[in-house]
């Protein structure tokens, strides 16, 4: 966190790398509330972090920003820890929770995992809930995930903004990438944000930041570059989905990497819009050289490693 974003008493940040998205611990006397638990092959860490943030005291509450399974893949290891925990979920999505369809929870789309979790409530846009001693308004944010929320605690100008807004952009526009519009929601949701007149900000990646109106503008150029150019935004996205994959695995056999991701639902839908009339086994060496040649990964006697 940036030593000069002072938060209120009661609410904690754990800053994560990539793969989970930040955690934030929200105590008070009557209750403990964890909102959203990282992915799945950083559970152990999750856990650690919150039994380190509650010295002793049992987790009440989880709470999810939306269902991506870097914000939901601790889920189900804090409910078996915990079983007394109730768990708040978006509305959108919460009939494939309870039935457990992942082609609708995004994870067999993305060729992501994340362990089956139950839910107990839902986090209705327009309704307050009392954590940490303040009052949280939750709020629709979609554009990034059709069904995300976004959490503001107007006593304090606090907003946990999930990856509607980060420091240096946004997350990448998932409905664009299976072809569905959303860059207007992406704004409509900037729109928003800028409307709550956050103080501060907590993101769902990287630090806290209190220097919103830079951010803002830095989504919004971001954004207009992205709906002028929608290859340019696929080309994005397919990079984040092949980086977050090689984020997960360390490193993998080029062979055995390109069998996984040919058969990635998104990958084949990328390809097929944006393929450029390259077979998708030469559009993904395409992806993978951009990834080298950034950085982000490298290749050696046919194996590739996360950098």
């Amino acid at each position: 966190m940036n030593p000069s974003c002072t938060l209120p008493p009661g609410v904690r940040v754990f800053e994560r790398g990539w793969l989970s998205a930040n955690n934030v611990l929200l105590l008070d006397a009557d209750s403990a509330t964890l909102v959203d638990s990282g992915y799945v092959t950083h559970q152990a860490q999750t856990l650690a972090l919150v039994a380190q943030g509650l010295q002793g005291r049992m987790l009440d509450q989880l709470v999810n920003t939306h269902l991506h399974s870097d914000h939901c893949g601790g889920n189900q290891a804090l409910q078996a820890h915990y079983p007394g925990l109730k768990t708040w979920i978006p509305p959108g999505l919460s009939q494939a929770v309870q039935d457990w369809r992942e082609e609708e929870l995004s994870y067999q789309p993305t060729g992501q995992n994340c362990p089956p979790f139950a839910f107990n409530g839902l986090l209705q846009p327009g309704s307050t809930h009392r954590w940490a001693d303040m009052d949280w308004q939750v709020h629709a944010a979609p554009g990034h995930d059709p069904h995300s929320v976004i959490l503001f605690a107007p006593e304090h100008r606090l907003l946990m903004s999930a990856d509607a807004l980060w420091q240096n952009g946004f997350g990448v526009v998932f409905p664009e990438l299976a072809g569905v519009a959303a860059f207007d929601e992406v704004a409509q949701t900037l729109d928003l944000i800028e409307q709550l007149d956050p103080a501060t900000i907590i993101p769902g990646h990287g630090a806290v930041f209190t220097e919103v109106s830079p951010a803002l503008a830095l989504a919004r150029s971001k954004l207009d570059g992205f709906a002028q150019n929608p290859e340019r935004h696929a080309r994005y996205g397919t990079k984040v989905l092949l980086k977050f994959k090689l984020l997960e695995w360390g490193q993998i056999t080029r062979a055995d990497f390109s069998a996984w991701a040919m058969k990635v639902p998104y990958m084949r839908e990328l390809h097929h819009r944006f393929g450029q009339g390259h077979s998708l086994s030469t559009w993904l060496d395409m992806m993978l050289a951009e990834l080298a040649r950034s950085g982000a990964m490298q290749e050696v006697d046919g194996v590739l490693h996360n950098a």
